[in-house]
């Protein structure tokens, strides 16, 4: 494995030794039976389906046909012309593909733009945290999470991961921008185009023998179940923190935040039904959903190890600061979680980082004067800034586009 240390895998095999022989077990551990009640939706109401045997089967059949049939230079071709909200879409795509899009990217009836504003300005007074969050702590639990880090590794971004987190970007900082869901933003179009690439790996996936082989009996990635446990890993994770940070939140505020993302998971193929109404329903979603699946993988690990040697190297050539960016990684997901991703343990970073941080935050939200914030603390403060930085620019350039083959090899 390429990048991946003898020292990284000794602590993985630690982790997978704890659960057992999980080199075809997928999730880690299982998901408890769904009970979860459609009436915590922003639906209200819904057939209560387990989301596990529940997919997006419009864009499925749809995107499957494109693949099958040649169309896919064809439909990148016209997906990178569409840039922004407002913009119509271009004439060249395939005539079904452009009919089921025209759908998909219509707002649904309960979005709220005054939320949708709030939740903007709420993104660029926190950016910081948010995009820290999003970033790097909802990077390293994607790799803890055994269904999605398969995907990940098999699928064709798997193969270049720079280019994976590029186009990760894209949506991430298209969701936090001051104008996501303004005619000027793309929001809109990231997510559209992100839902036409699950339905593709869905169709393409289940080709894989390497997927086959560790998908643990799964025989159609990317459910509806998968969806929630990966959003719950980004806002629900995200609100989890700020509110431990102590960081001063609006009612306003914490309501614009849960209806930007519920509105998104809308727009990324998600069913109302299982998109959570309140934070009260999305805590309890996620401790069904989410804690229950994290566990250990050789493939989570590897790509952790990639994930924090390109953010390393970003803020400071040659990667001297990976023990910095360790310690970071491991402070925002907690030991457990960072265990399973096999991150090194670094004690002075640690320390310093649990010493620092929580002052940081308590000076940049005035609660406390400059003279009580320890000097080490921007060193790290400048570690976040960098990796922001990174993670901001990271997806200029670039496109999401459907894909039309797994992993090579």
């Amino acid at each position: 494995m390429d990048g991946l240390s003898r020292r990284r895998m000794l602590l993985v095999s630690g982790a997978l030794g704890a659960f057992g022989t999980l080199g075809a077990a997928s999730p880690a551990r299982a998901r408890s039976l769904w009970t979860w009640a459609p009436s915590g939706s922003v639906a209200g109401e819904g057939a209560g389906l387990d989301p596990e045997w529940v997919w997006d089967e419009e864009a499925d059949r749809l995107v499957a046909a494109v693949i099958d049939r040649g169309d896919v230079p064809k439909a990148n071709a016209g997906l990178r012309e569409w840039t922004r909200n407002d913009q119509p879409l271009p004439g060249g795509l395939p005539a079904d593909l452009r009919d089921f899009m025209e759908r998909a990217r219509r707002l649904p009836s309960w979005a709220d733009r005054a939320k949708l504003e709030t939740a903007a300005r709420f993104n660029e007074t926190r950016g910081l945290y948010l995009n820290l969050l999003n970033g790097v702590g909802g990077g390293m639990l994607s790799t803890a999470i055994p269904r999605e880090a398969r995907a990940v590794y098999y699928s064709k971004g798997g193969a270049d991961m720079e280019d994976r987190v590029a186009k990760t970007s894209l949506l991430g900082f298209a969701v936090g921008d001051l104008n996501a869901y303004r005619p000027d933003g793309d929001v809109v179009v990231q997510a559209v185009k992100t839902r036409l690439v699950h339905a593709a790996v869905r169709h393409l996936l289940p080709q894989s023998p390497g997927w086959s082989r560790t998908s643990g009996g799964q025989t159609i990635p990317i459910s509806q179940a998968d969806m929630m446990v990966t959003w719950h890993s980004l806002p629900t994770y995200t609100m989890r923190k700020l509110l431990a940070w102590k960081v001063p939140l609006t009612p306003a505020e914490s309501a614009a935040y849960l209806h930007l993302w519920q509105v998104t998971a809308h727009l990324l193929g998600v069913r109302d039904e299982y998109i959570p109404a309140t934070w009260d329903d999305a805590e309890e979603q996620s401790r069904q959903v989410l804690d229950p699946v994290l566990g250990p993988t050789r493939e989570g690990v590897e790509l952790t190890d990639i994930l924090l040697r390109q953010l390393a190297e970003q803020t400071s050539p040659g990667g001297i600061d990976r023990p910095l960016v360790n310690a970071l990684a491991r402070y925002l997901v907690g030991d457990q979680v960072a265990d399973w991703d096999g991150i090194p343990r670094e004690p002075f970073w640690e320390r310093a980082i649990a010493t620092a941080w929580p002052k940081l935050v308590a000076f940049r939200e005035k609660l406390i004067p400059l003279p009580l914030v320890p000097p080490l603390a921007w060193t790290i403060d400048e570690a976040v800034r960098q990796y922001i930085l990174f993670y901001l620019t990271k997806g200029r350039g670039t496109h999401i586009e459907i894909p039309d083959t797994n992993r090579p090899g």
